[in-house]
C-alpha cells in the first residue's frame, strides 16, 4: 500500500471523508479504486474509537476511507444489511469485497484485513 489514498483526478485523500448520503457514497465509490467505508452512528463509544484507527488508515495507505451515518440515510440500512456498527465494508472497483462487524480492531489488525481482502 502506498502513502496516500488517489482519486482518478490524483487528489490525496489522507484522512476519513464523512459522506452524507448513497449519493455522496456511490460518487466515493466510483471516484477511488479502493475503499473502505464504516458504518456508524452517533453516540456509538466503539465507532468513535476507531476514528484514530481510520485515520491512520486513510494516512498511511491508498485506501479511500469514508464514513456514514445510516440512519441519515435509512435504503442504505437494508442494502448493506447493517445489524451492527461500526460495520466495514471494503470495496474495489465498485464491488464489496469483504465486511466485518467485529467492535473496536486495532489499526494493525485493519490493516490485515483489509491486506487480505483485497487479496481474495
Amino acid at each position: 500500500m502506498s502513502d496516500t489514498a488517489t482519486s482518478d483526478r490524483d487528489e490525496p485523500v489522507n484522512r476519513p471523508v464523512a459522506l452524507e448520503n448513497e449519493a455522496d457514497l456511490e460518487a466515493f465509490v466510483d471516484e477511488h479504486s479502493v475503499v473502505l467505508l464504516e458504518f456508524y452512528t452517533d453516540g456509538c463509544g466503539i465507532c468513535a474509537s476507531m476514528e484514530p484507527v481510520i485515520t491512520g488508515i486513510a494516512k498511511s495507505t491508498d485506501v479511500a476511507v469514508g464514513t456514514i451515518n445510516p440512519r441519515d440515510d435509512p435504503p442504505l440500512i437494508e442494502r448493506f444489511d447493517v445489524r451492527s456498527v461500526p460495520l466495514f465494508v471494503l470495496f474495489e472497483n465498485g464491488d464489496v469485497v469483504a465486511r466485518r462487524a467485529d467492535g473496536f480492531i486495532p489499526g494493525e489488525e485493519l490493516r490485515e484485513w483489509l491486506e487480505q481482502g483485497l487479496s481474495a
